[in-house]
């Protein structure tokens, strides 16, 4: 004890310290990568900074959350697909952008949202249409039963439920909170849409505009002309230069503008699909079991179906004819005879075999009406058998007593769905397995006319229908039919192989040169992926690659990648090719072909029309071509049939200097040089009468308000990306 003593006394304040310096530099250190970290020069944690506001993840990934609830909701889908969710990324950082700019200019302008506004865009009379189209399991939740129509009642009564009810009708809690991200969304939105609308409202359509307008749209002419295309001069037989290049960027300085930072890659793609192998594995586990389907009685067909495919929607009871059996193998299937097995073919990316279970001639469509009443609803008890019967069998007695069938549906039916209509509804055969098995044998397999009172029960519903046969239509030969699927996808061999050669390649090829020159050498199809922002989560020709657009944001010109895998369709390697900054974007890899073809037919423009002259037809005799007639050229279009956008070849038609009759000089167009002659050109005369030329021209003039404003709202998002201060952490998002 005395030993330690004797330390404690000796060093203890020597222990102190280095353990506060310790501390301190825990502290430190977690500072400069947490949320202080931009402050003490380390990593900076947030996403992004709009204007002075920076986002941290927390709110972003909120958000990204939030997107992917109301795209669920709205799309009515239950999970969304790596292009989906790339979408949504990039949709949730638009929104934050659009959100931070427009909120500050409110805040400048005083546009608010008051607590009574928020409560009428939730609980009504001013309900915000996402709350009218709020659903639940695909479901529209606030909807009357009677009226079939948004009732904003409903609202309180389904929030009372799942906060007092919550153990019972929302255990999870997945309604309340979806609920909850709408009302939040709706309230938060409520100033940015405020901001759209003043801006929208804002537009206005001058009457000369309108009446310019209508002119140009009413006018009409007709051409001759011949069309010279480009091919017509060899692309060795023009150069294009670096000054040409250089000239050419500088005259069309707008076209090269960047709004935000972005990055070009060439990429080779190692795609993953399946081997010779894996198609014989699969075609080998489908000729297994080809005779045991075809053995299989049909009460067990379903389970043996199941229990073989890995389509579990591939079996249904329906019977398909011509028109609703949609393989390209129909026609062969159809004509096989029952309990053959045709196949195995290829459908859909998998393998299939296809036993014909049974052949009937059976209507396409059936029209009923029918009277029902039920002794059994969602499981539950509602009328005892004998209460039931004697209640239909006294809808039946009134009929044939005379009284019209729509009246007795009134009175007796509880089918909901066909109650308004008579009691009349239409099944077509595809829809016959989902209605009760005894209804959808009658109605198809009965006569015309025919009458039944037929019993249908399940462990959710039961009861008695009256029906009678009204129409059959498209009866022909129609068959039900077991298949077995088995997808064709690469094993892991395959996959493994496919990987191994995409990592040899990068292993192989780390310099810019080495990787151009074994593209070449391969044989490698060398694609090309720009225009990229760094709030971009999918590339063109790649789909969703976030990493590869992280990649992109923290290297250099020529610096090659590792081996990416983007989802389970490819491999890529690529190689950064052009670093563009906000502003005039720099000459490239990327975009070099793009310009110099531009220049290229550009210079054989000037040679077309320098080399041919006279009449149309000499220079449709010179140049090889045709000339061709458009009658209906309008002044107010970009189109011409059969010419497509052509709109200088437009303006000379209806060019005063340009006299019927002679030919125009040559005119670079989007396919080629145009030579034209005008035949006739309609010009509509305008009323004198203001009165009625406001009368005429009202409805255009609104219309056109209408697009503008459209217009305005869709510029918004474009204006605001180019004029906010915005920067990004690519590794952040």
């Amino acid at each position: 004890m005395s030993v330690i003593q004797t330390i404690r006394n000796k060093y203890g304040k020597i222990a102190g310290a280095v353990i506060a310096i310790a501390l301190i530099g825990f502290i430190i250190s977690d500072a400069r990568n947490g949320s202080f970290g931009s402050f003490f020069g380390g990593h900076d944690s947030n996403v992004m900074k709009i204007n002075g506001v920076k986002i941290d993840p927390k709110e972003y990934n909120a958000r990204i959350k939030e997107f992917e609830t109301l795209s669920k909701m709205y799309n009515k889908v239950h999970e969304l697909d790596d292009a989906a969710r790339a979408q949504i990324d990039e949709q949730a950082v638009q929104s934050i952008v659009e959100e931070v700019v427009i909120g500050q200019e409110c805040d400048k302008l005083g546009i608010q949202t008051t607590e009574d506004e928020k409560k009428e865009m939730i609980y009504g009379p001013n309900v915000d249409p996402m709350v009218v189209n709020f659903t639940l399991e695909g479901q529209p939740i606030f909807v009357n039963r009677e009226t079939h129509q948004f009732d904003p009642t409903i609202i309180k009564q389904f929030e009372k439920e799942i906060n007092e009810q919550a153990a019972k009708v929302d255990p999870t809690g997945k309604y309340r909170d979806d609920w909850e991200t709408v009302k939040k969304y709706v309230t938060r939105r409520s100033r940015i849409n405020k901001y759209h609308v003043m801006m929208s409202n804002s537009v206005y359509v001058p009457w000369f505009v309108a009446k310019h307008s209508a002119v140009d749209q009413g006018s009409m002419a007709a051409i001759k002309y011949v069309n010279v295309p480009f091919t017509a001069v060899a692309d060795n037989d023009v150069k294009v230069t670096d000054e040409d290049i250089k000239d050419y960027m500088t005259k069309h300085a707008a076209m090269f503008q960047a709004d935000e930072p972005t990055r070009a890659i060439e990429y080779v793609s190692f795609e993953i699909n399946p081997s010779s192998a894996d198609t014989a594995r699969v075609l080998a586990a489908l000729n297994d079991v080809k005779n045991d389907l075809a053995a299989a009685k049909e009460k067990d067909t379903k389970n043996f179906v199941n229990g073989k495919t890995d389509d579990q929607n591939a079996y249904t009871e329906a019977y398909l004819n011509k028109r609703t059996f949609t393989s390209r193998y129909a026609d062969s299937i159809m004509e096989a005879p029952v309990n053959s097995v045709y196949g195995p073919y290829f459908e859909n990316g998998g393998y299939k075999i296809t036993k014909i279970v049974d052949r009937k001639t059976l209507p396409d469509s059936v029209k009923n009406r029918h009277i029902l009443v039920l002794t059994k609803a969602q499981g539950n008890e509602v009328a005892t058998d004998t209460a039931a019967q004697m209640k239909l069998d006294s809808a039946i007695a009134e009929l044939k007593a005379g009284v019209k069938f729509d009246s007795v549906v009134q009175k007796y039916s509880v089918d909901d769905g066909s109650k308004d209509k008579g009691g009349e509804s239409t099944i077509t055969l595809v829809q016959r397995p989902n209605v009760p098995k005894e209804f959808g044998d009658f109605i198809f397999e009965g006569k015309v006319g025919e009458t039944k009172k037929v019993k249908v029960s399940n462990d959710n519903f039961a009861g008695y229908y009256y029906i009678e046969i009204m129409e059959q239509k498209g009866i022909a030969p129609a068959v039900k039919t077991a298949t077995i699927v088995k997808n064709l996808a690469p094993s892991d061999s395959t996959v493994n192989a496919i990987y191994g050669k995409a990592n040899e390649f990068a292993g192989k090829n780390t310099t810019a040169e080495s990787f151009d020159a074994s593209i070449k050498k391969q044989g490698y199809d060398k694609r090309i992926g720009d225009n990229v922002k760094v709030t971009n989560f999918s590339i063109t020709g790649l789909g969703p690659s976030r990493e590869v657009v992280r990649w992109m944001f923290g290297h250099k010109v020529g610096d090659i990648s590792a081996v990416f895998q983007l989802g389970q369709q490819r491999y890529v390697v690529a190689k950064l090719i052009s670093v563009a900054d906000k502003g005039i974007a720099p000459l490239s890899a990327a975009n070099r072909p793009q310009i110099e073809q531009r220049i290229r037919e550009e210079k054989k423009a000037d040679m077309i029309a320098k080399k041919y002259t006279g009449s149309l037809e000499s220079i449709a005799s010179a140049s090889g071509q045709q000339v061709q007639q458009a009658d209906s050229v309008i002044a107010g279009g970009g189109y011409i049939p059969n010419l497509g956008f052509e709109p200088r070849v437009i303006g000379y038609a209806f060019d005063a200097s340009l006299q019927p009759n002679t030919v125009s000089p040559g005119i670079k167009g989007m396919g080629g040089v145009y030579f034209i002659s005008v035949l006739n050109r309609n010009v509509p005369q305008l009323p004198g009468d203001q009165n009625l030329l406001m009368q005429i021209l009202g409805p255009q003039r609104r219309n056109q308000e209408m697009q503008l404003m459209n217009g305005v709202n869709q510029s918004i998002q474009q204006t605001i990306a180019k004029k906010a201060d915005a920067t990004f952490n690519p590794d952040n998002f």
